[in-house]
């Protein structure tokens, strides 16, 4: 062996190349400032040959159960493993001990996270600006909504520790599903508050959607790409996700299509009648289709999920540091989700309260409120976490929260909240404004295509958060309904106004567009 072998990588005795070693190609070069090209294998997932799934290459082999001495299985901490809790969510302790609860609590699960807590005095800023100054509305909502991240932080962070106490799959879910249990208190304090809040819910439902697709996803393939040349995940994550979201969005806007469609053809009050019992209809339709889905995930496919969650495991470039963080009791975490959980209901009233001022005082609109202003601050945790793990390149978990987020929006969400109004006897139909049903159509396309090669990068999130941008600016503008208890588009054949002189090509357009879009939709699903 001759002394060169012995020299350390990149040393030689000699200024000139060796010319046994191939140059870099460019591809290679770039990923030296990345921070995943500490294993090369998993930014270029590849395989050189076989028929390996290259979107699970890269993952180190699944280590073997590690035993103690009395034959107990331990975790990588050396603690033994309680029954049902996954290993790296062992906290090696029981029951309840406020300072590490506060500790722990506090650090959260990233840097943004952690940052997010030091707005918790705004929290409780707004419960005495509640109590103590109610005449100082304007001062009310803003403590309020910023109090509101904090407290929706830490539902999240809750769900997220108490996910591992439990199956992998049925942990995503569960944490996907505290990620909007913020959503679902919003929407009952709102319906709670009669028909005067039904126009911010419709926007708001949509709104949802539109902050999970285009902002939250943007952002994640944004920031992901920053740090990492290109992304890669799942079909089985990106395609079923991007297809339940289309034909949930179908159910969505068909009583928005049924109203437009037949403005002037039937009287008002039969058109609003046969709206609302379609939606309803259409409710009911979506929760059997969430109960399918959850079906899929958790038991008949959960196998394949499970594989590829614990593949994108191994993507994160600081798991060591993660796996080396105390980790809450089971105790703990159920404690920590009731705070939250009694924050987030405080900070939900507080706010709906407020919003008839903002209308009517500030001159902020319906579209904008329900469009942007709740939908962010209610998703806050989900986009915290979804961020955090495309900047650890773990695009899978990412894309099932976004997709995951939205698609309970679409289907669990929304139908609850038509179902609730039924029940309080409110007209809580899915007649949304026809921009937003229009917007939503768009929107999901837009994201279709992006997820169509199962790879993303820095211009694609970036695009993304440009057509949110743009989508928020023309909500800024539109106008409020002309009444309470119906949609400005709805209106139109409602109050015989002079635009119902017109209401007829009105009426031939929006069916001419809504039918080029369900066509266009229809031919990006059938390519995905």
């Amino acid at each position: 062996m001759s002394l060169q072998d012995h020299q350390p990588p990149g040393h030689s005795h000699s200024n000139t190349p060796n010319p046994a070693r191939p140059k870099p190609s460019a591809a290679l070069r770039a990923k030296v400032f990345t921070r995943g090209d500490r294993n090369p294998a998993i930014i270029d997932p590849q395989p050189a040959g076989g028929d390996t799934d290259p979107h699970l290459d890269g993952a180190k082999e699944k280590e073997l159960p590690r035993y103690n001495t009395a034959g107990q299985q331990v975790n990588h901490a050396g603690y033994p493993i309680t029954r049902f809790v996954q290993p790296d969510g062992e906290s090696g302790r029981h029951g309840l001990h406020p300072w590490h609860f506060l500790r722990i609590c506090f650090r959260s699960t990233s840097t943004a996270s952690k940052y997010t807590n030091l707005l918790w005095p705004f929290t409780i800023a707004a419960m005495i600006m509640h109590f103590a100054f109610p005449h100082h509305q304007l001062w009310v909502f803003i403590t309020c909504y910023i109090g509101m991240v904090p407290a929706a932080n830490l539902v999240g962070f809750a769900g997220q520790e108490l996910a591992r106490k439990i199956p992998k799959v049925a942990g995503v879910i569960l944490e996907t599903t505290f990620g909007s249990i913020v959503e679902i208190i919003l929407f009952m304090v709102l319906i709670a508050g009669g028909n005067k809040n039904v126009a911010v819910i419709r926007a708001a439902i949509l709104g949802s959607i539109l902050a999970n697709l285009l902002f939250c996803l943007g952002t994640c393939f944004f920031v992901g790409g920053i740090f990492h040349p290109q992304q890669t995940f799942h079909e089985a994550i990106s395609e079923v996700g991007s297809n339940l979201m289309l034909v949930a969005a179908v159910g969505l806007v068909i009583p928005t299509i049924f109203y437009n469609s037949l403005t002037g053809r039937l009287s008002p009050s039969s058109l609003e009648t046969e709206a609302l019992r379609i939606s309803r209809a259409a409710a009911i339709i979506l929760l059997v289709a969430f109960c399918v889905y959850l079906w899929f995930q958790v038991r008949s496919h959960h196998g394949l999920y499970e594989d590829i969650l614990e593949a994108d495991e191994e993507r994160d470039h600081d798991r060591h540091k993660d796996l080396a963080k105390d980790k809450l009791t089971f105790t703990e975490s159920c404690v920590a989700v009731l705070i939250a959980l009694i924050f987030v209901s405080f900070m939900a009233v507080f706010l709906v309260q407020q919003i008839e001022f903002m209308v009517h005082e500030r001159h902020i609109s319906d579209a904008f409120i329900g469009l942007i202003l709740v939908p962010i601050v209610e998703k806050a945790s989900e986009h915290l976490t979804a961020v955090d793990e495309a900047y650890d390149n773990q695009m899978n978990f990412a894309l099932s929260h976004v997709l995951g987020a939205s698609i309970q929006t679409a289907l669990l969400n929304t139908p609850l909240v038509v179902i609730v109004g039924w029940g309080l006897g409110i007209d809580m139909s899915l007649n949304f404004e026809l921009f937003d049903a229009v917007v939503l159509i768009l929107a999901i396309i837009v994201v279709g295509n992006f997820l169509r090669d199962e790879k993303s990068d820095y211009l694609e999130g970036a695009l993304c958060v440009m057509v949110y941008v743009l989508v928020a600016v023309t909500a800024w503008y539109y106008p409020n309904p002309v009444t309470v208890s119906g949609t400005a588009s709805a209106e139109n054949g409602v109050n015989g106004t002079a635009a119902q002189a017109g209401g007829q090509g009105n009426v031939t357009a929006v069916h001419d567009v809504v039918e080029r879009l369900v066509r266009r939709a229809m031919e990006e699903m059938g390519g995905l």
